[in-house]
């Protein structure tokens, strides 16, 4: 990579609020658990807890990655995520887990949704991976969306169904995107709306090139469009994707998983689709040791509070 000169993103100010990022750490079962992170300014996280786990997984396979979190309609907190336990398998989960909060510290109604119990065509299911979830006005609903393999077909791609709770769906699972025909894997989705011009972009991981790509719609339940687009600057594979606002900002950061080097990559976009890379000297995850995660905003207040409760490191 030498002589390439590389034109990084300025930094944007936040205006307000503090950052949380909720992580995992690593493919060992006691390293698949809940990680919390937090941040001033949305580039510079430091891990909670000394980097120990502020939520242990006690229902399904008892491990947990990917997790996403949101902040609901309703003013609580949800956390949704893969139950999988890697030491079996890649082709071994077929559950999502789910918490819920008001407080960011006490999670409770810890729920294992197990799309197998489904029957038919879920009967079979081998992959229920990195589920988001996004809420869908049209519907007053949460649109839950996960990367999603059988028996029958190996190719991931990605199914959506609704829920009110996060408990139970109330809609059966129906294809969202992928690339089925072509024999294509598409993992990890992450959609975000653009006020700007009404399209919802679907970031996802494409495997031939091990970047982050994305396709768009009108509607959050697609149809997307077929040609994709890569978005990500990455030297190294990249997984798991998460795009988060600069709060009062027209700036959103894209942060991805280097699943082989231990790091994260960041960028920054203003409207979705052309992507500056943020130096390294310009973010930072000091003792968080970040794998496949999510990041979302919250006040001052909440920070001050997840910091009396969890400590963080000086």
């Amino acid at each position: 990579n030498k002589g390439i000169v590389m034109s990084f993103a300025t930094p944007a100010k936040s205006k307000s609020g503090k950052y949380l990022f909720c992580y995992f750490v690593g493919n060992e079962p006691q390293e698949e658990r809940i990680h919390f992170a937090v941040s001033e300014d949305g580039y510079n996280f430091t891990a909670l807890n000394n980097n120990e786990p502020v939520i242990i997984q006690t229902k399904g396979k008892k491990s947990v990655r990917d997790p996403y979190i949101v902040k609901g309609n309703d003013g609580f907190y949800y956390i949704v995520g893969t139950d999988m336990k890697s030491d079996e398998g890649w082709t071994s989960n077929h559950a999502l887990v789910t918490w819920k909060s008001e407080d960011l510290i006490n999670w409770t109604d810890e729920t294992v949704i197990d799309i197998r119990e489904l029957g038919g065509e879920f009967a079979n299911t081998t992959r229920a991976w990195a589920p988001q979830a996004i809420w869908d006005p049209e519907v007053e609903m949460y649109m839950v969306y996960w990367a999603h393999s059988t028996l029958e077909n190996d190719i991931a791609g990605h199914y959506y169904a609704y829920t009110k709770d996060f408990k139970t769906f109330e809609t059966e699972p129906k294809p969202l995107y992928g690339r089925w025909e072509e024999g294509i894997q598409c993992i990890d989705a992450d959609i975000v709306y653009n006020e700007n011009n009404g399209y919802y972009y679907l970031y996802f991981k494409e495997d031939i090139t091990q970047k982050i790509a994305y396709v768009r719609s009108e509607k959050l339940t697609g149809p997307y469009n077929t040609d994709y687009t890569i978005c990500s600057l990455n030297w190294h594979g990249v997984e798991g994707s998460s795009m988060y606002n600069i709060t009062g900002t027209d700036k959103w950061i894209m942060i991805m998983d280097e699943y082989g080097t231990g790091k994260f990559f960041m960028q920054m976009t203003t409207d979705m689709e052309n992507f500056k890379a943020v130096s390294p000297d310009d973010y930072s995850f000091d003792g968080v040791r970040p794998r496949h995660g999510s990041v979302v905003a919250i006040t001052d207040e909440e920070y001050e509070r997840l910091i009396a409760a969890f400590g963080v490191a000086e």
